[in-house]
């Protein structure tokens, strides 16, 4: 199978500062200051054309910075990328306007990707339609739940028919209803040989809709293949830091009175 994505080598550094007189020093003197945290550490894998992925992880394992790295929403510190095709990312609330209404945000986002208004007026009533927010449509964003926002931004995504599809818990604020209409239609875009990437803490969803798993753990890769496999490894994992004894909080003479 022709290869979509290579992520080879790649490594995210933040700075964290206790103080913002800590991040200007940073800045202007040669001294160094501040904290290097890395969010991802030399990850590297390949995805093929027709592949779904699923990312598992405990939070702050590096998950979304992946996704935003692989979607040209962030560059990487060091590392290579490679992306063969048109990619959408969906999240909760993710490109949209919150001073806009539905119905303004499908216009501004389907512009900013390069369609014309001729073009976006055929696909409107689809993604309307999909999105199923009724009245809605022509409300400010602002005032939608999480659920609604995922609605409206995962039409429009699956809408404009991307080659690599980029998912980031946006299934997991919806109602079972509209996950399940979702994930027809990106069965339908795996059947097509599409390129997905689906992060959920449904490890029974990736289980049924996944090819392989990508394993995150502090920023590194910890295992990477087939899926059954994986996420065997990975329940193994969280059962055993489960079970680990919490630590006792250390009683104060006045508390033990």
């Amino acid at each position: 199978m022709e290869t979509s994505v290579v992520i080879k080598n790649v490594t995210k550094k933040y700075k964290l500062y206790r103080k913002n007189r800590e991040k200007v020093m940073d800045l202007i003197l040669p001294k160094s200051f501040g904290q290097d945290f890395y969010a991802l550490k030399n990850v590297s894998f390949e995805a093929k054309k027709g592949e779904t992925i699923g990312f598992v992880g405990t939070n702050g394992s590096g998950k979304s910075t992946l996704l935003n790295i692989i979607a040209g929403i962030i560059p990487p510190t060091d590392g290579v990328v490679e992306v063969n095709g048109e990619s959408a990312y969906i999240a909760v609330n993710a490109g949209l306007k919150n001073e806009l209404t539905g119905r303004e945000n499908i216009e501004l986002k389907c512009l900013m990707l390069g369609f014309s208004k001729e073009q976006i007026k055929r696909m409107e009533p689809d993604i309307i339609e999909f999105a199923d927010i009724g009245p809605f449509i022509d409300q400010p964003v602002k005032s939608y739940s999480s659920g609604m926002k995922s609605r409206l931004g995962f039409s429009i995504s699956v809408n404009i028919d991307p080659d690599i599809l980029i998912i980031d818990e946006a299934l997991a604020v919806g109602d079972k209803a509209f996950a399940k209409k979702s994930m027809e239609r990106m069965n339908d875009f795996k059947e097509r040989g599409k390129t997905i990437f689906f992060v959920s803490h449904s490890t029974k969803q990736i289980k049924n809709f996944c090819d392989k798993v990508l394993w995150l753990q502090k920023g590194e890769v910890k295992a990477f293949g087939p899926t059954e496999d994986v996420l065997d490894e990975y329940d193994a994992f969280i059962k055993m830091i489960s079970k680990k004894p919490k630590k006792k909080k250390k009683v104060t003479e006045a508390a033990s009175r």
